[in-house]
């Protein structure tokens, strides 16, 4: 597998990494696929075999579903594994269950580290640009999130380029 460096870290990701959307497969996502647990494991398993290890998912991907199953199929390999997650859409009813706001942001990574089983999140996308929240206060939580341990790496996807 062929590795690069992740912007401008010093941190190295495989030019294939394998998408989660279909985990689950409920909401509008169903469309797109119905992977249950046992298909799921068969694919991470033929993920590592090819040499895959970065699998990417979504807190809100089958209302979390996608992360709870992607971390039961790498239970016992973790080590293994760059996990990518996003986060920022809309994950609950509540007025702030959505943005880039500190109660959002550190909500969602608590819930996700939670369904994925694991201490922490190799590289935390913001899934979405919040022009309602001050970049100030964005990077301010992510930067205690990485100090924290619970963030490797950010950064930003569904954004348009400069923000």
């Amino acid at each position: 597998m062929e590795y690069r460096q992740l912007g401008r870290s010093g941190f190295k990701v495989p030019a294939l990494s394998f998408g989660t959307a279909t985990f689950g497969g409920q909401g509008m996502l169903k469309a797109w696929g119905e992977t249950d647990l046992p298909q799921a494991r068969r694919l991470i398993d033929l993920c590592f075999d090819g040499g895959v290890n970065m699998f990417d998912t979504a807190a809100t991907y089958s209302g979390g579903a996608a992360e709870s199953i992607l971390g039961e199929t790498l239970s016992g390999r973790r080590d293994r594994a760059i996990i990518s997650t996003k986060i920022a859409f809309r994950s609950g009813d509540g007025p702030n269950d959505i943005g880039s706001s500190r109660a959002h942001l550190v909500s969602s990574v608590e819930q996700s580290l939670k369904r994925l089983k694991t201490d922490y999140i190799d590289l935390l996308h913001l899934h979405a640009f919040d022009a309602l929240t001050p970049m100030e206060e964005v990077m301010s939580t992510l930067d205690v999130l990485v100090r924290a341990g619970k963030v490797r790496y950010t950064g930003v996807s569904t954004s348009p380029g400069g923000i």
